[in-house]
Parts: structure tokens; C-alpha cells; sequence
């Protein structure tokens, strides 16, 4: 197990040298290099979100600053709300858990039921109207991450048993997973399953447990996914794209172009030619590859950077976290922004099926990022109080 070993065996041990120092926990200040890479990461958004979107703004609302706009107004929320999120005490959110984890089912099958779902390129994924729509499933993820952590915390060993630690909780996955698939969703529904995945793993569920489960789940969704044809030749269009690039490999081709184009350097801020019509979604999902095109190489592989110092610096939170419900919401929060930015990058650039997940903090969308800067505040409260050494 990755948390909870005893930090102490005796005093005399501590003063041979034989076991780590007595811990103790204090108010720390916030971890200054983390809040910087998402500061620099949420200021890259804004000027790709405007760069990316300024054309189509444009040309549909005769204002290049339209998503822009948009995007702000949704900042300033979410600054709002993360600034709660850091200061409230994240242990009265354990009990809180189980109430926001049914809220949040509620508000997936509504979702699915005619006339209440938006319905938005085939997809029922919103709930609102016009520029008020929220995302439902984003929701979810955050209320997942806090279900999982409460419960976790309060395992322990049972954690090691199929029928009264891991068994349960999968029914709670998979009632998420299988609305989220029901939108249909497959990069959100994917996402929520990583993530839980991760968590269980870092309590100490055993391997072949989890084994167990993908061999069952997996044959499932595959045959969901294989079940229409068109869901079939989008999924495994990444393959090779230019089989058909035209129809199901189009985002791909129209990507990977963007990406080439942009070379080393890139081919200047603002100078993208793929964002005139030519790459879809080229403001949100696949906003990585017009990044990739004005900032080249070194822009790309810089946003990564940031990605990982900020992976790095949340799991030293997770480590020294103060209690177990802590370490299980830092490694949740955590594993959610990580890997929602690892399947976007892995989509734009060919090495993942096209899910619909959007870039954390660049892509354009309101509903992930104060899901994602709630998080991220979550785990800054959870750094607040961490361990120290006492010598």
C-alpha cells in the first residue's frame, strides 16, 4: 500500500537512526513552482483560445474576440470557485462525497433524456442553453475522484478483497463510465476509468484484482464500440489516417499537417494556417495542433513540460499529505489532469483514438477548466497541511 505505513517505530529507533524522524504537520505556504506552471499554462490558453478561435469568431459572431471573451468570464469563475475549494477544510468534503457522487448521476441521466440534453453534433452532453450550457460529465470526474478518496481512505486492507473492497467500488465506476459512454463520450468515459484505475492501484487493490476487472470490462466496451460502424471507423481511424482522409481520418490528416508545418520554431503567433477552416475543433480538442503549428517543436514539447513539473510537484503533495482521504484526492486530482492531457496529445498526435477530450487549461470550455482549477486547488489545500520533518 502506498499510504498509511507506520512513519515511526519508536523513539529510540529515531534517535539510532533506524526509522524516520517524528512528523509533524503544519499550515505550509502553497507550492509556488506548482501554481506557476498552471498560471503559465492557463496564459498560454487564453492566447491560443484567441489565436485559434479569432478567424471562426469571426467570420460566424464578427467578433475575433468572441471565445475569448467567453473564456475569460469562465476564468474569473473558476478562480472564484478554486479559491473555496483552497480554503475550505477537504476533509468536510469526505462526508459531503457520497451527496455530490448522486448529483452527479442525477445529472447524467438527465442528460440522456430528450429535451432536457443538449444535443450538440449527435451527442447529448450539456445541460443549459446557449453560451449557460455545463458539461455534466466534467462534473463528474471531480465528483468521482472525491467518492473514490473518501472510500479508499476508510478501506484499508479490505482493499485486498474482490468482494468487499474493489467490487464495490467498480459498480460505482461503471454505472459512471456506462452514462458517460451513453452520450456517447468515449474520451470522458476512458478518462473516468484511467483515473479510477490509478487510484485503486495506489491504495493497494491487488494486480490480478484489477486485471480481473479489465478482462471483463474491456470485451464489453470493445463490443460497443464495434457494435456502429461508424463509432468503429473513427476509433481505429489513428491507425492510419490517411486510409481515409477525407471522412474518418480527417481531424487526424488535418492535425498531423498543423503539426508538421510548424516545424522546429513554428510558424509565428498567430500565423496558423490550419485554424482558416481548414482543422476541426481547432479551438478546443484540437487546439494542441495549432500550438504545435504558430509555436513549433519548442512550444509543444514546452506545454509538456509544464504538464510533468506539475505532475512532479502535486505527487510530493500526495506524499507527504497529512491523512489517507488527502494522499487519495491529490493522487485523484492529479491522475485526472494528467492523463486528460496525455489522451488529448495522444489524439492530436495520431497516437490515440479521436475521444473528444479537450487539452486541461488551453482548450477552449468552461466546464474543464473550473473542473480542472478546482482540482488543482484541492490539491493545494491538501499541501497546506502537509508533513514535515521534525529534525
Amino acid at each position: 500500500m502506498l499510504y498509511g505505513r507506520p512513519l515511526v517505530r519508536s523513539a529510540a529507533a529515531v534517535r539510532e537512526g533506524r526509522a524516520p524522524a517524528v512528523r509533524s504537520f503544519i499550515a505550509a505556504p502553497p507550492d509556488a513552482v506548482l501554481i506557476s506552471s498552471i498560471a503559465i499554462l492557463v496564459g498560454i490558453g487564453l492566447v491560443m483560445i484567441f489565436s485559434a478561435s479569432s478567424a471562426l469568431a469571426y467570420a460566424v459572431h464578427h467578433d475575433a474576440t468572441y471565445f475569448l471573451k467567453r473564456q475569460a468570464i469562465w476564468l474569473a469563475v473558476a478562480l472564484v470557485l478554486a479559491y473555496a475549494a483552497y480554503r475550505v477544510d477537504y476533509n468536510k468534503l469526505k462526508a459531503l462525497s457520497p451527496l455530490l457522487f448522486i448529483v452527479s448521476v442525477i445529472s447524467l441521466i438527465a442528460v440522456l433524456v430528450p429535451h432536457v440534453g443538449l444535443v450538440v453534433n449527435t451527442s447529448r452532453r450539456w445541460l443549459g442553453t446557449g453560451s449557460l450550457a455545463v458539461q455534466p460529465s466534467e462534473f463528474a470526474k471531480l465528483a468521482l475522484v472525491l467518492f473514490l478518496a473518501a472510500k479508499l481512505s476508510s478501506r484499508g486492507e479490505r482493499i485486498t478483497s474482490l468482494v468487499r473492497g474493489v467490487g464495490p467500488l467498480c459498480i460505482a465506476i461503471a454505472i459512471v463510465v456506462m452514462l458517460v459512454l451513453k452520450e456517447p463520450d468515449m474520451g470522458t468515459a476512458s478518462l473516468l476509468a484511467i483515473v479510477a484505475f490509478t487510484m485503486l492501484f495506489a491504495a493497494g487493490a491487488r494486480l490480478d484484482h484489477l486485471m480481473l476487472i479489465l478482462f471483463v470490462t474491456v470485451p464489453v466496451v470493445a463490443l460497443e464500440l464495434l457494435a456502429d460502424p461508424y463509432k468503429r471507423a473513427r476509433a481505429l481511424a489513428f491507425l492510419n489516417p490517411w486510409k481515409d482522409p477525407q471522412n474518418t481520418g480527417f481531424h487526424i490528416v488535418q492535425s498531423l499537417l498543423a503539426l508538421g508545418s510548424g516545424g522546429i520554431f513554428g510558424v509565428g503567433l498567430g500565423a496558423s494556417r490550419a485554424k482558416f477552416f481548414y482543422l476541426p475543433e481547432q479551438y478546443t480538442d484540437f487546439i494542441y495542433a495549432v500550438l504545435g503549428e504558430e509555436l513549433g517543436l519548442i512550444g509543444a514539447v514546452g506545454v509538456i513540460l509544464l504538464f510533468i513539473i506539475f505532475a512532479h510537484r502535486a505527487i510530493r503533495i500526495a506524499l507527504s499529505a497529512p491523512d489517507r482521504f488527502g494522499f487519495f484526492l491529490t493522487i485523484g486530482c492529479t491522475a485526472l489532469i494528467v492523463f486528460q492531457a496525455l489522451l488529448n496529445i495522444g489524439v492530436v498526435t495520431s497516437s490515440w483514438p479521436v475521444t473528444g477530450v479537450p487539452l486541461p487549461f488551453i482548450s477552449f470550455g468552461g466546464s474543464s477548466l473550473v473542473v480542472c482549477l478546482v482540482a488543482v486547488a484541492l490539491i493545494l489545500n491538501v499541501g497546506r497541511h502537509r508533513r514535515v520533518s521534525a529534525r
